[in-house]
């Protein structure tokens, strides 16, 4: 058969492009079985037999053992952490945003394995930590082996990567469309193409019906069938509540980073960190066991009105504390599951104050603490969408969807009002990077000045005359400026053939002028750890071809010049490294085609 004819057989570029994001969508339902078994198998054998063992249900100082659950969920993580450094430890779903925003979205096939066990490690046996950002990143991880296996450009990898996502989230939650937003909104932090739009929609599809196919087809939360009992009421109430939860989404978010970076300043072992914040978490536990785990049958507890109202108050931030230590010291997991467990506390506790208040024109407490889920989640986030499908998926009811969608909106207003970063993208905005910028300028701050500089640097001295300047402008290949050096060899100014026009036919001027008399002194200086889009910029602004790189601001001993062109030539290679060229792309879909 002819390769003409045989071509009418094949799928197109669309077709083939939809079935390997159903592909995706199937290995991912499949692994969140395998994940959620998982869990619950550690849970089993660790939390349940060993609280037998303990004899912690009957009271007494055998409460006091509770701390040694988690702690041994810890000491079990510590092979693992041996053997992937860097891979296993702490709250992972920045640095998963990194590499599929800012690199090439290549994904090793260990860290399925790795987010399993490690995760079930943490959760099973009680820490304070959520499974959907560790199964968003194995579908992730998977979406990658497919492209990788495919040979992929980086922007079509990108949508494979977040197609696993999709359909992650989709299946632990039996929520297809929450898991389409999740995707959209924070994996590709809403820069999505409709033609990418699909692959999340058929990958999301397929791993809610292999989930359904194995749990059945009950919501994460079963949920009263709730209405609004007054508007003119309600609403205003709603509102108020959603502005109180913006500013608890901020503490929450503030308080998660300033206690990573306590744990991360302990001048102790690594591996000792995750045992300490197990103990705590255990500590907590003894008084407030509702904090340990991923807290999902108190969420039901709280959903269906119940909770006592001060220890829904109280839980608001002893599960932000708990989430804060078991994630910050080094625990594996997500922040999502404990987002919607303060949600529910929060509105659970204001809705019972409501309904005390007001008794016959609210609704009880249940349905503020349903909608208070959506609102924290959307204002931690800074996911609105994905809070008010993933709430309409759980409770399928169209009255309740209102004051979620009213409540998910402002408090997204609210604390991006009062912090402009949600708890996924702290970390880049400590490093200047906006990820939700174009991908040119997040590329450009991710590489840092030292990556790029030129170490090979002629330096005049301040005491030379001008016929020695006009001798090494001769002899030099690349430079147009010369940095110029005091009697000890720190840096005190610039020289460039425009300092010399002057005097350049004057042969008596050049013999007798020193370099020091016509150098600019005020000079423009970058030093390695600077990133090149700053780079750029001051080379736009002064107009300028080369910068001095020293090593630092105060101590100015020269490490080497950056020129506009060696800027241009690493940002090229990186584009092409990270395979994001859209040249590259309609080239590879040309050359199958032929």
């Amino acid at each position: 058969m002819s390769t003409t004819k045989l071509k009418l057989f094949l799928p197109g570029e669309n077709t083939a492009f939809i079935l390997i994001a159903a592909l995706i969508g199937l290995l991912a339902g499949g692994f969140i079985i395998v994940f959620r078994e998982a869990v619950e198998l550690v849970h089993h054998l660790i939390f349940e037999q060993g609280y037998e063992f303990l004899q912690i249900g009957k009271g007494g100082w055998h409460k006091l053992l509770l701390p040694l659950l988690p702690m041994l969920g810890m000491v079990l993580l510590i092979p693992l952490s041996l053997l992937f450094p860097g891979k296993v430890n702490g709250y992972g779903f920045t640095k998963f945003l990194r590499k599929v925003n800012l690199e090439n979205g290549v994904i090793k096939a260990k860290n399925i394995f790795i987010k399993i066990i490690s995760t079930a490690l943490t959760i099973g046996t009680g820490n304070s930590a959520g499974v959907e950002g560790p199964i968003a990143q194995i579908g992730g991880a998977i979406g990658s082996q497919i492209g990788q296996r495919l040979r992929v450009s980086g922007r079509r990898m990108k949508v494979y990567v977040a197609a696993g996502c999709a359909g992650g989230v989709a299946g632990i939650f039996n929520a297809p469309i929450a898991g389409v937003f999740f995707a959209a909104e924070i994996v590709l932090l809403g820069t999505y193409s409709i033609a990418s739009f699909s692959g999340l929609v058929v990958a999301s599809a397929m791993a809610t019906v292999v989930s359904r196919a194995y749990y059945g087809g009950v919501p994460a939360f079963p949920i009263p069938d709730y209405h609004i009992v007054n508007p003119i009421v309600e609403l205003p109430l709603y509102t108020i509540m959603a502005l109180l939860i913006g500013l608890l989404a901020v503490l929450h978010i503030r308080f998660f980073y300033y206690i990573r970076d306590r744990f991360a300043a302990l001048p102790i072992h690594p591996q000792l960190k995750p045992i300490i914040g197990a103990f705590l978490i255990g500590t907590i536990g003894i008084l407030f066991p509702q904090v340990m785990g991923d807290g999902y049958e108190y969420i039901e507890e709280v959903l269906f009105g119940g909770g006592l109202p001060w220890a829904m108050a109280a839980l608001i931030f002893l599960k932000s504390i708990a989430t804060a230590i078991t994630l910050g010291s080094g625990g594996a997991g997500g922040v999502f599951a404990p987002a919607l467990f303060i949600g529910a506390v929060s509105g659970g506790a204001f809705g019972f104050l409501v309904h005390y208040l007001f008794p016959t024109v609210t609704a009880s407490s249940g349905a503020y603490a349903t909608v208070g889920i959506g609102a924290f989640l959307a204002a931690s986030t800074h996911a609105p969408m994905t809070a008010i499908f993933l709430l309409f998926e759980m409770t399928g009811n169209y009255l309740i969807i209102v004051p979620v969608m009213l409540t998910a909106i402002l408090g997204t207003v609210i604390a991006n009002k009062f912090y402009s970063d949600s708890i996924d993208t702290v970390d880049f905005t400590r490093e200047g990077i906006d990820i939700h910028e174009g991908w040119e300028v997040a590329v450009l701050k991710s590489i840092k000045v030292g990556k790029a500089l030129s170490e090979d640097v002629d330096f005049i001295s301040e005491t030379a005359n001008i016929n020695h300047l006009l001798n090494l402008f001769a002899i030099a290949r690349e430079s147009l400026y010369f940095p110029v050096v005091n009697h000890v060899g720190r840096m005190v100014g610039v020289v460039s053939m425009q300092d010399v026009k002057t005097i350049l036919h004057d042969e008596e001027q050049r013999g007798c002028h020193l370099v020091g008399a016509i150098c600019s002194r005020d000079v423009i200086c970058l030093t390695p750890e600077d990133n090149l889009y700053d780079a750029i910029r001051l080379f736009d602004v002064k107009g300028i071809e080369e910068i001095p790189v020293v090593e630092n601001m105060k101590d100015q001993w020269v490490l080497g010049m950056l020129r506009r062109r060696d800027v241009i030539s690493v940002y090229n290679r990186e584009v092409l490294r990270r395979g994001i060229s859209e040249k590259a792309e309609e080239i590879r879909i040309l050359c199958s085609t032929v």
